[in-house]
């Protein structure tokens, strides 16, 4: 999978913006990545889901779960490809019906894989796992798109886990630059802002 084109294909339909953002976190960012709009490029969707296929396909696991709501399309297309089953965490658990946090089919001590956009901090990526691994689900490889280099990776691998990234924020900003589809202004401003909201 060529990490580059897929870099530039991402910056053409408006996934990676440059300018003022506030992040989840309340913090200003001067780059912005929206992997929501994916959904509107089918060839997009899938070459973003055959990269991070590429990560872990080597991996053994019974089950993929995408981060809602995000990452959701790129586990099933992985999971559709792939034949693998796919089981769903419900971001808000319905006080009637089934009441049920995780959505699909599975059973005690199945493996399954997270499936994540990007990671910042890696907080998303637990308020996952912890409802799996309640249901008896285990957990052992997440695999994301973008690591922004914010201290993610240290998170998620202290506590056991395993993070596959297909691409990572100093790649991002490269590529770009190289492709002088970015000034050196806007490189020296995200690189700046990378190193001083490390968590």
């Amino acid at each position: 999978m060529n990490t580059q084109q897929l870099i530039i294909d991402l910056f053409d339909i408006n996934a990676v913006k440059f300018g003022q953002f506030k992040l989840k976190s309340g913090i200003l960012s001067p780059i912005y990545i929206d992997l929501r709009i994916t959904i509107s490029y089918p060839h997009i969707l899938e070459s973003v889901s055959e990269a991070m296929w590429d990560k872990i396909k080597d991996l053994k696991f019974d089950l993929v779960a995408g981060v809602p709501y995000t990452a959701l399309p790129f586990a099933t297309v992985l999971s559709l490809k792939h034949t693998t089953p796919m089981v769903m965490r419900r971001k808000e658990v319905k006080d009637y019906g089934t009441k049920k946090a995780i959505e699909g089919a599975y059973h005690e001590g199945q493996t399954c894989l997270i499936v994540e956009d990007l990671v910042t901090s890696g907080s998303s990526v637990f308020e996952t796992i912890e409802p799996l691994e309640h249901e008896g689900l285990k957990i052992t490889d997440i695999v994301v798109l973008l690591d922004r280099e914010q201290g993610a990776r240290a998170t998620i691998e202290n506590k056991g886990y395993h993070l596959h990234s297909v691409i990572t924020m100093t790649e991002l900003l490269d590529t770009l630059k190289k492709e002088e589809k970015i000034t050196d202004e806007q490189y020296d401003e995200v690189q700046e802002f990378i190193k001083e909201n490390q968590t």
